[in-house]
């Protein structure tokens, strides 16, 4: 396998948890959270009951290339936790954990994502070249996505709170 890469971010949503989840629990709001770049298009015909098992596909294009992609859901904890992991598309491993944590009447959410891209040596060029930076902008896009359309309560909330970290680890 390729070196192993984490993408971490955590985020506070100025909504109850019931409704951060619901929201999340709905596979039609994936688009909304997608950067138009990517072209993103989910091929499973909706609605999709996400649940332990439940199996996504869909077509993207990275860097112009398209590519299609699956996902299964492996573990469905609702109100707490999901994870979906690649079964075919353009990484080697793509694991990404969910986590939904109630903080009064807002939820604190984290994203943590293994990730490992095939072709050996190729893919660890092309992953200090241009992987990392496209990720970023992917998970910057749906941090500023999250904001927009869930977080009624942002004027509110204190700077220290607003605050949204991300960390790239590897290992």
């Amino acid at each position: 396998m390729g070196r192993l890469h984490q993408l971490s971010r955590t985020q506070l949503v100025g909504r109850r948890l019931p409704e951060v989840f619901a929201f999340f629990s709905d596979a039609s709001n994936l688009d909304a959270l997608t950067p138009p770049f990517l072209h993103f298009r989910i091929l499973t015909p909706m609605p999709i009951e996400l649940r332990a098992g439940a199996q996504l596909d869909y077509r993207l294009s990275l860097f112009g290339v398209p590519v299609r992609w699956r996902t299964r859901i492996t573990d469905w904890q609702p109100q707490e936790r999901f994870v979906d992991e690649q079964e075919f598309g353009p990484y080697e491993l793509w694991r990404h954990p969910h986590e939904f944590e109630a903080r009064g009447g807002s939820t604190l959410m984290r994203d943590v994502v293994d990730y490992s891209e095939p072709l050996g040596p190729i893919g660890t060029v092309a992953h200090v070249l241009f992987v990392r930076r496209s990720l970023d902008r992917i998970f910057d896009f749906r941090r500023d996505a999250i904001l927009r359309l869930l977080d009624r309560s942002r004027t509110e909330q204190t700077a220290e709170d607003e605050e949204t970290q991300h960390a790239h680890v590897e290992r």
